[in-house]
């Protein structure tokens, strides 16, 4: 009795289901059906995007080229899906390219915009000149920060402001971006002094040396850095720049072993100058006046 119950039943949901299609225009069905499409891909893609990110960013070590080759594969397979819909809907095949055809022609002087940004965005991902979490500096604006994002359209940057700067890739193309993150993250810096004449000189650049040796972040020593063909001693070195006016400018050569904390590092450099120099003969020069009075 129960399989008959079930039977009987799944008949007349079947009977039901007829009738409510006969009521309904075909139109509305091909949209429905269309939409279900256009919704399950839609899911889908995001869902493959999820299940596709470790896997591609294991085998493709660059994070910003992982998440664009992501993100291409979600597009073919939205615009896949649009295909698919509108073959549903009831378009043909061939009209549907002829259709596509005219409509990138018409739509030439609109497009020519994202196709250059487009061919720039795989100018910047090939060109490698920087990736996402390096440090990198604008001169022209005078803003430093960290990449947080690179897409096809523009470059995503963190400023140490805490604020975002979006930078399309065509600018990003045309201007100067200095990379403080480069293959090795030491940064080479430099600190000027400038102390009075009456000084001693070679106790005043033991001092300031000693001052940046015990700064945490400071390259303290070890085997000379290289940059390009040139080697520099890893150490802090003091040397004379010159004679100026109002004493004799020391210039500080430092490497720190990253630019991150930049600024912090500085001001404890001078903290320790400052102190070193009051236990020594040597003292700050200033610019001062003296006047002579003629009798």
């Amino acid at each position: 009795m129960s399989g008959a119950g079930d039977g009987l039943l799944s008949s007349v949901g079947r009977a039901l289901a007829q009738a409510l299609l006969r009521g309904v225009p075909g139109w509305a069905v091909r949209t429905g059906l269309a939409l279900a499409v256009l919704l399950v891909a839609w899911r889908g893609s995001r869902l493959l995007v999820e299940a596709l990110r470790e896997p591609v960013a294991r085998r493709v070590h660059r994070r910003s080229l992982s998440l664009a080759v992501v993100r291409g594969v979600r597009i073919v397979v939205l615009i896949l899906s649009a295909f698919v819909a509108l073959g549903v809907y009831g378009v043909e095949p061939e009209r549907l390219g002829l259709a596509a055809a005219i409509l990138l022609a018409g739509a030439g002087a609109v497009l020519t915009p994202f196709i250059r940004a487009f061919v720039d965005g795989l100018s910047v991902l090939s060109d490698n000149a920087y990736e996402i979490g390096d440090m990198v500096e604008l001169p022209d604006i005078g803003h430093r920060g960290f990449i947080e994002l690179i897409t096809l359209r523009y470059t995503k940057i963190y400023t140490l402001d805490n604020t975002f700067l979006v930078v399309p890739n065509e600018q990003a193309q045309n201007r100067d971006i200095v990379n403080r993150s480069a293959d090795d993250p030491r940064t080479w810096l430099s600190l000027d002094l400038t102390v009075t004449y009456e000084s001693d000189i070679v106790q005043a650049r033991a001092i300031v040396e000693r001052a940046a040796e015990g700064v945490d972040g400071v390259v303290a020593g070890g085997r000379n850095i290289r940059i390009g063909s040139a080697r520099y001693a890893s150490a802090p070195t003091c040397v004379v720049e010159s004679f100026a006016e109002n004493g004799v400018a020391l210039r500080l050569f430092y490497w720190v072993e990253s630019p991150y904390a930049q600024l912090p590092v500085r001001s404890a450099i001078l903290e320790n100058v400052r102190a070193g120099f009051a236990d020594a003969n040597v003292k700050l020069a200033y610019p001062h006046t003296r006047a002579v009075f003629d009798e």
